[in-house]
């Protein structure tokens, strides 16, 4: 199966990183594009065998095609090289406020979405994918097998794909602001030199994450199992407790005004929610 990817910024690169480093998928049977020809040479020059193309190429020499684009930007080029696709092709999109039904008014193809997490460049973490009511079971198959090589594939409905992707896609980088602030604190606070907190705060969250892969310990168990009657954990807890109230609820509502913003702004280019 050749793969057509337009778009090679950060998610693009990663999944074509990924799945080449897994072997799901060797360079050669890779088309690229992008309108910075340096991003494609750049992985060209790293893993030889992958073709740059045109995105028309793209599509034409490609059986699956990721649509690594910002939002914005997908309703152009799928005006302009929508006719390139055929209809045993299956596109799909990696951007939650473009729907697949959006998609499938334009091209003639199977169309679903994926949503990865940066987590999936270590092979690891969630794939979150909706298809559209006309992909075939065949491809729905095959795209569940290529992305379960680099993520566990969870399908989704429209209706959460935004807090899904908050906490799939998001989440990497809202641990990573709350693991720095409290590396942050403990500088500030204490004797702890900065590269010391990085690598204790580092090892603590890798082990965190092999408990939970395991499945030794669910989450509350976990912070049950830490928390001592009277111990200095619960203290920390307490500070917590008081500093998160309403946080995560804020969180929420911020990325979701976002979206509606997004989605919006889509449905005005496609003609279509």
């Amino acid at each position: 199966m050749d793969i057509g990817v337009i778009g090679t910024g950060n998610m693009g690169s990663m999944l074509i990183e990924a799945l080449i480093e897994t072997k799901a998928v060797t360079p050669a049977q890779f088309r690229i594009t992008n309108r910075t020809p340096e991003k494609t040479a750049k992985l060209a020059n790293k893993y030889p065998g992958i073709q740059v193309e045109n995105i028309e190429n793209t599509i034409l020499e490609s059986d699956l095609i990721l649509l690594c684009v910002k939002p914005l930007e997908m309703y152009g080029i799928l005006e302009k090289a929508g006719g390139a696709f055929r209809n045993e092709q299956c596109l799909v999109s990696i951007t939650s406020p473009v729907t697949v039904g959006q998609l499938a008014a334009m091209v003639p193809c199977s169309c679903a979405r994926a949503i990865p997490s940066i987590t999936n460049r270590a092979a690891a973490g969630a794939v979150l994918l909706t298809f559209g009511s006309q992909c075939t079971c065949e491809w729905q198959e095959k795209v569940k097998t290529l992305f379960s090589k680099i993520s566990t594939p969870v399908e989704v409905g429209q209706q959460i794909t935004r807090v899904a992707s908050d906490l799939v896609s998001c989440g990497p980088a809202f641990f990573s602001f709350l693991a720095q602030k409290m590396i942050e604190g403990a500088v500030r606070k204490t004797k702890i030199d900065s590269d010391t907190a990085c690598i204790l705060t580092a090892e603590m969250l890798i082990g965190l994450g092999e408990l939970l892969k395991q499945q030794i310990y669910t989450l509350p168990a976990l912070q049950e199992k830490v928390t001592v009657k009277g111990g200095i954990t619960g203290e920390g807890l307490k500070v917590l407790e008081k500093g998160t109230d309403g946080l995560f609820e804020k969180l929420f509502e911020a990325t979701h005004e976002k979206f509606k913003e997004d989605t919006d702004a889509v449905a005005g280019q496609f003609g279509t929610p």
